[in-house]
């Protein structure tokens, strides 16, 4: 399911879909919500792909084999928020980085 507003796409739903790899993802431009979680993502060379997407602000990838591995040893957070610098949500939680609370 697309979210859409007159600028084009703003989210996308596509959990429960048993994805692995995300070819052609880099073509969503204005994507600024993403839902995948319950899907097959298993390699970070997928997730490095969601850096083409420079509006995504809030993605869920909760219940794929990266996150549950990574979740485990307690670096799934710190990863994301080095790959992807525009996040400001990760699995429903607000990323909170260092220089945001220098400024505030």
């Amino acid at each position: 399911a697309v979210v859409s507003t007159q600028s084009g796409h703003y989210g996308r739903g596509i959990s429960y879909n048993l994805i692995e790899k995300m070819k052609g993802i880099g073509v969503l431009k204005k994507l600024k919500v993403l839902f995948m979680s319950n899907n097959q993502v298993k390699d970070w060379s997928e997730v490095q792909k969601l850096a083409e997407l420079p509006c995504l602000v809030d993605l869920n990838m909760v219940s794929n084999p990266i996150e549950e591995k990574h979740s485990l040893d307690q670096t799934w957070r710190a990863e994301i928020e080095k790959k992807l610098v525009k996040l400001k949500k990760l699995d429903g939680i607000p990323i909170v980085r260092q220089d945001e609370e220098d400024e505030g």
